[in-house]
């Protein structure tokens, strides 16, 4: 009812604004240049584009057809979004984000009367009343909280058969392309949501793989900046020497302006000390010719686990070489496949600490304030949290060591050594080359409640491990799925990045729409391939 009472009025005046830019991109899929050219010349109000959104999120994102992307609307949005346009009727504009809606992945924090989640139960009353840093500059910056998105519980650290997307709060999400496919995670909500058209941007986090593997999978662009260019204050942690939140949107402008806003130094987060010195205006910085002249590593020990994509993937470096880079092909990295069991002792070691640190600063209502905590209160609503799938990690970080650990410390040193200094700063100077691209993942796999995820091979893990900035942008689509390209600069190339990227995607020349097909095996051009040939 609530919703309707602000809808309805609203609804001509969106329709004339629909019908004065027919001949262009419909509202749910304009850029944040574009949405700030309507808002300038009054086509549009942030007060009727907010009204737009939660009534798009209403039809396409709820039910049980529904994508499932979005945990829960803020009910101050149409508030916030009507006091920022009164602001700019009296000439007083923020920047490029004034009045532009934001949904934000739900661990999180933001001072909105919502909880915090991070998709579980035990987290349902988590509603702290405070903004993490990354919010407070959204909010100066002119943003409208939208809603928060649903998300892999607990950022996809809790068991090692999980399905990606799945929470307990918020279901299974899915992908917008094909509705019985994964959105991978833990920021699957963030990406789906974007490829549904129900925000421009929106802000995932990602500890390994959980930015860029959601934005590869749904066709969207995902960033993982350089570790400590970013807060990560009141957001519920998995591990700090790897955890970062990062800017999502549809385009590689649209992130860069979203990244501008965001970066910073936090007095509450040491890892951010450097980041007002490297934080740069990352859209003034792009630049369409950035890839003429420059030598781009082809890291064939990140490809060839999909043949199709691997297909799609040499497209993409006719195209790179189109736009004037030499690429260098580089076969493998010595060392590589240590770091995967490095990278799980760290982690699981962290978490029982960073964990139990956050859930400290929980407000009274919550009740599980630490990780054994929340694996008894999973066990006791294991009809809703465990039928699916277990919580081995949280039951080997609870078993496992603290931080003072030699073996957690010798783990950190070798994976923090093999992903960086023996790893992509070895590969940049041996090599002599500028950044490193692959794919970014194969397509999205079919959802399976038996056995858990299926996803075929995936790029994220070196520039993870080793906090450097590692960009997926669509490259194209296999079957109708799309496939990202992955690039990965040195540490503190968060602009160098971006601009490659944006470089590629104006010379390939990409827009993806998704059909919300119910699979890919009635949706062309698969259907006709599930039929018998003609006689």
């Amino acid at each position: 009812m609530t919703l309707l009472r602000f809808l309805l009025p609203a609804l001509p005046l969106l329709l004339l604004s629909l019908q004065a830019r027919a001949d262009e991109t419909p509202v749910e899929y304009r850029s944040v240049a574009q949405l700030q050219d309507d808002l300038a010349h009054h086509r549009l109000t942030s007060e009727l584009l907010v009204g737009a959104l939660l009534a798009r999120i209403e039809a396409v994102d709820r039910g049980p057809s529904g994508v499932q992307s979005v945990i829960a609307v803020n009910p101050q949005a149409i508030e916030d979004a009507r006091a920022l346009d009164e602001e700019r009727a009296v000439g007083h504009v923020r920047g490029p984000l004034h009045g532009i809606p934001v949904l934000i992945k739900d661990n999180v924090e933001t001072a909105d009367p919502l909880p915090t989640t991070a998709g579980s139960l035990a987290l349902a009353k988590n509603q702290t009343d405070r903004d993490a840093p990354i919010i407070a500059r959204l909010r100066a910056a002119g943003a409208v909280i939208l809603g928060k998105t649903n998300l892999s519980e607990w950022a996809n650290m809790r068991g090692s058969r999980s399905i990606s997307g799945w929470s307990g709060v918020g279901g299974l999400v899915r992908n917008p392309y094909a509705l019985d496919r994964n959105s991978c995670g833990s920021s699957s909500g963030s990406a789906a949501a974007l490829a549904a058209g129900l925000a421009p941007l929106a802000i995932g986090t990602e500890t390994d793989g959980s930015v860029t593997c959601p934005a590869s999978v749904n066709g969207v662009v995902g960033f993982k900046p350089t570790l400590g260019l970013l807060s990560r204050t009141h957001i519920v942690p998995i591990a700090h020497s790897q955890d970062t939140a990062g800017p999502m949107a549809r385009s590689v402008r649209d992130v860069a302006v979203l990244l501008t806003a965001l970066a910073g130094s936090d007095p509450l987060d040491p890892a951010t000390a450097d980041a007002d010195k490297h934080k740069a205006d990352y859209e003034a910085a792009l630049d369409a010719g950035a890839l003429a002249g420059k030598r781009i590593g082809v890291a064939r020990f990140l490809a060839g686990f999909h043949p199709e994509t691997d297909a799609v993937f040499a497209h993409a470096l006719e195209v790179l070489k189109a736009a004037g880079a030499t690429l260098v092909e580089i076969p493998k990295l010595d060392g590589y496949e240590k770091i995967g069991d490095a990278e799980f002792l760290v982690l699981t070691t962290e978490l029982k600490a960073d964990l139990n640190k956050y859930l400290a600063t929980t407000p009274p209502a919550v009740t599980t304030r630490t990780l054994a905590a929340l694996i008894d209160f999973n066990k006791q609503h294991a009809d809703r949290e465990l039928a699916l799938f277990g919580q081995e990690d949280f039951e080997k970080a609870q078993a496992g060591p603290g931080l003072d650990d030699p073996g957690y410390q010798a783990a950190l040193a070798l994976e923090k050594k093999l992903a960086g200094p023996e790893g992509i700063d070895k590969l940049l100077a041996q090599y002599k080359v500028d950044a490193l691209v692959a794919p970014t993942a194969g397509p999205a796999w079919t959802n399976d409640v038996v056995n858990g995820d299926h996803a075929l091979g995936s790029t994220p893990t070196l520039a993870a491990v080793a906090g450097y900035p590692h960009l997926s942008l669509p490259m194209g689509s296999v079957s109708g799925l799309p496939v990202g390209l992955s690039i990965i600069g040195p540490r503190w190339g968060d602009a160098q990045v971006l601009a490659l990227g944006y470089a590629f995607e104006q010379k390939l020349g990409l827009t993806l729409r998704p059909g919300f097909a119910g699979s890919v095996t009635i949706a062309a051009p698969v259907a006709d391939l599930y039929a018998p040939a003609a006689r």
